[in-house]
């Protein structure tokens, strides 16, 4: 199943009454009796508390760590691996994150038929997740997208609002300050669809040896601008202060900004770019870590677990069988639907990140992006 047609399943018929979920969870023999768990922090890490942390800590007593680092989960896991000593037992990581993990042995390749539940029809875990099991490690769980919110009560605009990407590099037009994450993944693709290269061609310029310079040289048009972030908390906050006027961050967070904090500021859906969201378990963990994690992770992955994240942030849950409990807010009352991704208004302009273009090359990239910034 494609990203555009597992968020489109949300008019999906009901499911048939009678199935079972995750709580008939057996006891957790020889189990840690706490867990480290690794998130973005924020309105996403708060979602993942409510929907499966919070009612696994009360059926089970198990305790719970979050650590808001998953932005550097790579160069960290790679230096807990050289230490010797994994602190951490499970980690939220975008897909090409997780690929790069699971190449160099630093995550655990899983069984997610033995390890997860079924569909409450009986489908196996990876048919039920479909497309999002990326790779042998990677634990599928939302489907987001990254893009855009800006303010609307900006007064130097006079009166006038981003109609499209584009926006971001007009200074002119709409002045002050931008926010963006400060690795190169998605800010050189917006800069290149900027510059005038067309969509099917993002990866065969950037594969070019001038093409990341082609990429750099247009960011380098409003680095003065720009408010570099790390944590995805962080777009919104400025926003919400009003110390920048425009910035990227998770679709989630803005939705959070927007209709929960009821901010000034409007979503801006032109190319925004779609990625898989899930876990990975670091590799060689004690056994019983190991055996917390998986029986964590059968009850966290479930099909009613999935859906009840997106009750809290307009994330679309990765598996099919979720999708149909996908209604309303859990506080709010109000349908998210229109707040999804790909609600079809929203899904005009879009990229699907290029997740093995990335495995390969982000490494490089990153070393060039980050001698850009220092300059």
């Amino acid at each position: 199943m494609t990203i555009r047609h597992l968020l489109s399943a949300t008019a999906l018929a009901a499911l048939p009454a009678g199935f079972a979920f995750a709580e008939d969870l057996p006891p957790c023999e020889g189990c840690a009796d706490s867990l480290t768990v690794v998130s973005w922090g924020g309105a996403y890490q708060t979602s993942q508390q409510k929907a499966y942390s919070e009612p696994y800590a009360e059926m089970t007593g198990t305790g719970f760590t979050w650590d808001e680092s998953s932005n550097e989960a790579v160069a960290k896991l790679r230096a807990m691996n050289e230490a010797g000593n994994i602190t951490w037992d499970l980690v939220d990581v975008e897909g090409p994150d997780s690929q790069r993990l699971c190449d160099e042995g630093l995550a655990m390749e899983v069984d997610l038929d033995e390890m997860l539940a079924a569909a409450p029809d009986g489908t196996p875990a990876t048919k039920d997740f479909g497309d999002s099991v990326i790779n042998d490690c990677f634990v599928p769980q939302i489907v987001f997208s990254t893009t855009f919110g800006y303010r609307t009560d900006v007064a130097a605009w006079n009166g006038k609002e981003p109609e499209n990407l584009c926006a971001l590099f007009d200074t002119e037009t709409f002045p002050g300050k931008r926010s963006l994450e400060k690795r190169p993944k998605k800010n050189l693709e917006w800069a290149l669809l900027c510059d005038g290269v067309e969509k099917d061609e993002l990866y065969d310029v950037l594969d070019t040896p001038e093409g990341v310079d082609r990429a750099l040289a247009k960011l380098d048009t409003i680095k003065d601008d720009v408010i570099w972030w790390s944590a995805g908390a962080e777009t919104p906050q400025r926003l919400a202060d009003g110390e920048v006027v425009i910035g990227s961050t998770y679709n989630g967070r803005l939705f959070s900004l927007i209709v929960e904090q009821n901010q000034p500021v409007k979503m801006l859906w032109d190319w925004q770019v779609f990625d898989y969201d899930g876990w990975i378990v670091p590799a060689d963990l004690p056994e019983d870590r190991l055996k917390r994690v998986e029986h964590f992770l059968h009850f966290a992955t479930d099909t009613q677990r999935l859906a009840d994240q997106a009750k809290y942030i307009s994330y679309g849950p990765s598996r099919a069988s979720s999708q149909p409990l996908v209604s309303t807010h859990a506080d709010l009352g109000i349908e998210m639907a229109p707040f999804m991704p790909t609600n079809p208004a929203n899904q005009k302009n879009y990229l699907v990140n290029n997740i093995e273009w990335w495995a390969d090359n982000q490494d490089d990239v990153e070393a060039k992006f980050q001698a850009w910034l220092a300059r």
